[in-house]
């Protein structure tokens, strides 16, 4: 199984949790850069005029990203991360799945938040990647250590 991490993360809490499951999979690490990085002030959700709060109230929003042209067609499996903003995955996340095929993929959401839960995210990924199958996984809050993180990986992979 090619297995591929990718990951969107605003504050670093995201990239900490993905570079601990890359490690406990054995998979590869891929970045979702933003072709504008965040600022403090973008990501200031109590400001209902930052970038992050315009983007998450437009459901078309779809924020450019730096890379749209690394091939990922290699990986069967994807852990793809993001933090939850407002109740959902950021629209970042949908720019990435729309700008590539992943049909046939199998790709499991995991997310970092100081709040929410993940069930609304997955469901409201699917049609981004119309063809894959789109699998809530787990909120990765607390830093799970690669241990942990490596038994997960292995009841994912006895279900596949």
């Amino acid at each position: 199984m090619n297995t591929l991490v990718a990951y969107f993360s605003a504050s670093g809490v995201t990239a900490a949790a993905a570079k601990n499951l890359a490690e406990a999979a054995g998979a590869d690490l891929y970045e979702i850069k933003p072709a504008v990085p965040y600022t403090d002030a973008d990501l200031d959700w109590r400001d209902r005029k930052s970038r992050s709060s315009m983007e998450m109230r437009d459901l078309i929003s779809r924020p450019a990203i730096s890379d749209r042209e690394t091939d990922l067609s290699g990986y069967d499996t994807i852990f793809l991360g993001f933090p939850i903003w407002w109740y959902v995955a950021p629209t970042i996340i949908n720019t990435f799945l729309e700008s590539r095929d992943f049909s046939g993929k199998k790709i499991i959401v995991f997310a970092t938040s100081g709040g929410s839960d993940l069930e609304k995210s997955a469901e409201n990924l699917r049609e981004s990647a119309p063809g894959a199958e789109i699998i809530k996984g787990r909120m990765m809050n607390g830093s799970p250590s690669v241990s942990e993180l490596a038994d997960w990986v292995k009841e994912i992979k006895a279900k596949s």
